[in-house]
């Protein structure tokens, strides 16, 4: 869980103005142990419309706050970034975890996605590696 002071800083430190708004979809981030989508936030803030949900995870994404990876249904989801991405780069190279049984999405960011070579005349933006299975949670629930 983050406080409202580091989330404040986030804010700060990516040169977004500290809005209620911000700061309460910021908040869902923090208190979330899984990836989110625009669908997760807003049935968890229901005060919020989805454009103004949709514009912020945009501005958040564009500025490095979160990054964004799609689950095996093609569902964007998004997750705050761990280390100091920035609205030039993101630097959240790490392997994605689709639970087949709950459906929910996690980074695994101590498993990093090695450097792949690209060929000749093809330019890299972003890597993303989702891996499919059972989590940890659902694998231990007994039937």
């Amino acid at each position: 869980m983050t406080d409202t002071n580091s989330i404040t800083t986030i804010l700060e430190n990516h040169g977004l103005r500290k809005t209620p708004n911000r700061i309460s979809i910021l908040n869902e981030f923090s208190n979330s142990k899984h990836a989110l989508s625009h669908a997760d936030i807003e049935n968890a803030l229901k005060e919020l419309d989805r454009v103004t949900i949709y514009r912020t995870l945009s501005s958040f994404a564009d500025q490095g706050i979160i990054h964004k990876v799609l689950d095996e249904s093609g569902t964007a989801k998004y997750a705050l970034c761990q280390s100091e991405c920035t609205e030039h780069k993101h630097e959240d190279s790490h392997v994605h975890f689709s639970c087949t049984k709950c459906k929910l999405t996690f980074c695994l960011e101590s498993i990093s996605i090695p450097m792949l070579q690209i060929p000749k005349g093809y330019a890299a933006k972003e890597f993303n590696l989702l891996v499919q299975g059972v989590c940890k949670n659902c694998n231990t629930k007994r039937i």
